[in-house]
């Protein structure tokens, strides 16, 4: 699949994405609508929407249809659209920007922000729950996909890595570690979106082991270049100033291997997701591409 072919299709996922959000979570003028507003913010904040494409992706290249489990896949950008807004508060990373904008908790306030966060959680698995998937896979895979996005949001992926992040900074941590960080932090909810999406299209374990495979590495790839970016990306591009990660003295693979190490690092994890796809076949030339751009992304 060609770079130009990739775009369309990730745009055009993204608009489908983008509308059926726009139709879950309407502005309300209903007292307490504060949150909602401050939900719509920060979900509506120009993101990549890349967990909700991959879960589509899943689903298709085992052969259903991807927009039938749209429900489900704006779910999973619900949860982490609620992440990053925690993440920024400033018990947390303590951010001023994202994607170009003030952080939530700067364009509200700290006590709203905390509440979209857990108005954002708890929509996702209304969303992960939703009776209309029924009508597009069982539910016994409907529960399994549901259990598997469940434990890398919490104690088992998300909120241990944030947890094991924040206890790192300022201090030197091995390899090892930064593994942990990054496969609990990042990669475990990559991984569950497009292996969830295998699931309710109706892969067998073959499939969904590759699929797990291929987020892993995709999933670690992609957080390597998050922290190169914040060496050498551009500013405007980002929506964000770079360096942050250095004057956090966050742990980094950049801050721990070097910049050319860490660049080799993020190819050699591309290629591991792309071997994990070698039992597919074309239909599986979207992750393919998706893999790749990973390492040539500006954002």
């Amino acid at each position: 699949m060609r770079p130009a072919e990739l775009k369309s299709l990730l745009e055009a996922k993204r608009a489908l994405i983008d509308r059926k959000l726009a139709e879950i979570l309407p502005e309300s003028r209903e007292p307490g609508s504060r949150v909602i507003a401050a939900m719509r913010y920060s979900l509506f904040a120009g993101g990549k929407r890349l967990r909700p494409i991959l879960c589509l992706l899943g689903a298709e290249v085992c052969g259903a249809r991807g927009e039938d489990f749209l429900l489900f896949a704006c779910g999973l950008e619900c949860l982490h659209t609620y992440s990053l807004i925690h993440d920024d508060l400033p018990a947390m990373d303590d951010d001023d920007l994202r994607r170009g904008k003030p952080t939530c908790h700067r364009a509200f306030d700290e006590a709203t922000a905390i509440l979209a966060g857990d108005g954002l959680q708890a929509l996702a698995f209304e969303l992960f729950s939703h009776p209309d998937l029924l009508q597009s896979t069982s539910p016994e895979r409907l529960l399994r996909a549901l259990h598997l996005v469940a434990r890398a949001a919490g104690i088992h992926g998300m909120v241990v890595g944030q947890m094991a992040d924040l206890l790192a900074e300022d201090r030197p941590i091995s390899r090892e570690e930064l593994a942990y960080i990054h496969r609990h932090k990042t990669a475990a909810l990559i991984s569950a979106s497009v292996v969830s999406g295998g699931l309710l299209g109706g892969g067998e374990e073959e499939a969904l082991y590759a699929l797990k495979r291929y987020g892993e590495a995709l999933g670690l790839a992609f957080q390597i270049v998050d922290d190169i970016l914040d060496i050498t990306g551009d500013e405007k591009e980002l929506g964000k100033p770079v360096g942050s990660d250095e004057r956090r003295k966050k742990a980094t693979y950049p801050a721990l291997v070097g910049l050319d190490q860490a660049r080799l690092m993020a190819q050699n994890l591309v290629e591991e997701a792309l071997e994990a796809l070698s039992s597919f076949g074309e239909e599986a030339q979207p992750l393919r591409a998706l893999a790749r751009y990973i390492l040539s992304r500006k954002n």
